[in-house]
């Protein structure tokens, strides 16, 4: 009998080894730009006090701020090593990260120099005045206990001071023995050409861009961006987001009915995924690109119109934290290989596998009009199980669905699964 289990041990397929990844490539990262709005103390500590409430979307990563002392354009009074009293002290700050570390959350700190001005980074003169400033800030942040940098206008400052540039990358990206650091560079850019000659020039770990924001892209025009992305970087380089502290949050910019489907896409993509205060609900903007974050206590009492929208946001986020979770665990979305199975101008599909994990299916259609899919692909099987969708009738969790026939209508996504078979 001993015999027999070492010759079906010899002769089980050998396990592919994990491909190197770094502590924001295991999940999404969450962007608070505006630390007054998103509680109600409207200040760090009440950052601090909804950890918990983080911890609970498997969180990675919480990007804070800018919340630097840094007056319009106003280089004289421009402090990086100040906290503006509207958010906070120090104190604060460092509780804030104790208490995240404690979850197994990173915090990167926005040092954006420009973020109440027009910048970037003010005049060609200025900039290297900046820079040089920034570099002894990342010191005194990193000692604090940051575990990255965000930084707007990478593009212009690597070019016009490539030298203090490199200073700046040394500094957060060398650290010290023990777990990476981050540094997030975030650009304008919406092509994919543009994004990746950035990363390439920058040497940024991720960069934050437009890739996926225009509401003209089509589906093909998206499957295109991702390929293109992929085919010049390794997917750990690759960030994912829509909304940011610029450009809004992710209801607003498609729609409030898109905001699950556009969660699946984020956080089903090869890369990280990166998401702005309240996507997570739904939050929409509204006179303001920072508006208050909705908090819901599970005990409230409500009825009517008010009972109904906190059924939608808390509805919202259990879709969020259910992929979050998905996310976070499951080889094949964390690093699994991307194989394109279908694109037109309305549909998307696409599989996610990693060795003898779990496979998954993620398919998704932007059109007005129903589709019948018929994907086939030598790794698919006849069937697979519905994970996570937008149709809980026509696609519910845990029902099995015919990937020959797989029917999608207007503005919906599905996430199916199906074993690994040898």
């Amino acid at each position: 009998m001993l015999a027999g289990a070492v010759a079906i041990i010899v002769q089980a397929p050998r396990c592919k080894d994990i491909p190197a990844m770094n502590w924001w490539n295991y999940g999404p990262l969450y962007q608070i730009g505006n630390v007054q709005a998103f509680s109600e103390s409207q200040n760090l500590k009440g950052v601090e006090d909804k950890i918990d409430r983080l911890s609970q979307l498997k969180v990675k990563g919480l990007v804070i701020g800018p919340i630097h002392v840094a007056p319009l354009d106003n280089l004289v009074s421009l402090n990086f090593e100040e906290i503006s009293s509207d958010v906070g002290n120090l104190e604060q700050f460092k509780g804030l990260i104790t208490a995240a570390n404690k979850k197994s959350i990173n915090v990167i700190l926005d040092l954006t120099p420009y973020y109440l001005g027009s910048g970037p980074w003010f005049t060609n003169v200025s900039v290297t005045n900046v820079a040089e400033r920034l570099k002894s800030a990342l010191v005194f942040w990193l000692n604090q206990g940051v575990d990255g940098i965000q930084l707007s206008g990478v593009e212009r400052v690597s070019s016009v001071v490539p030298s203090l540039w490199a200073d700046i990358r040394a500094i957060v990206q060398n650290g010290t023995e023990g777990k990476k650091r981050i540094l997030i560079g975030v650009t304008e850019k919406t092509s994919a050409v543009g994004v990746s000659e950035l990363l390439n020039s920058t040497g940024v770990d991720l960069l934050l861009s437009g890739a996926l924001r225009s509401k003209s892209m089509t589906a093909m025009d998206r499957a295109q961006t991702v390929q293109q992305l992929l085919s010049s970087h390794n997917q750990t380089r690759l960030a994912w987001n829509i909304g940011d502290r610029t450009e809004g949050h992710l209801a607003t910019l498609v729609g409030p009915d898109m905001v699950n489907f556009n969660q699946m896409l984020l956080l089903t993509l090869p890369g990280t995924p990166v998401f702005n205060y309240g996507d997570e609900i739904a939050l929409a903007d509204a006179d303001t690109k920072s508006p208050k974050m909705l908090w819901d206590p599970l005990e409230d009492e409500t009825n009517g119109t008010a009972k109904e929208e906190k059924e939608q946001r808390l509805s919202c986020r259990s879709f969020f934290k259910t992929l979050s979770e998905l996310r976070g665990k499951e080889r094949s979305l964390q690093h699994g290989d991307y194989i394109p199975l279908f694109n037109s101008t309305s549909v998307l599909a696409y599989l996610r596998q990693w060795d003898q994990s779990g496979r998954y299916v993620a398919a998704f259609n932007w059109g007005s009009d129903a589709v019948t899919l018929q994907l086939s692909h030598p790794d698919l099987p006849a069937q697979a199980v519905v994970q996570v969708s937008t149709d809980q009738v026509n696609l519910a969790p845990d029902s099995t669905v015919a990937l020959s026939a797989l029917e999608l209508g207007p503005g919906q996504a599905v996430l199916l699964q199906f074993p690994y078979i040898a």
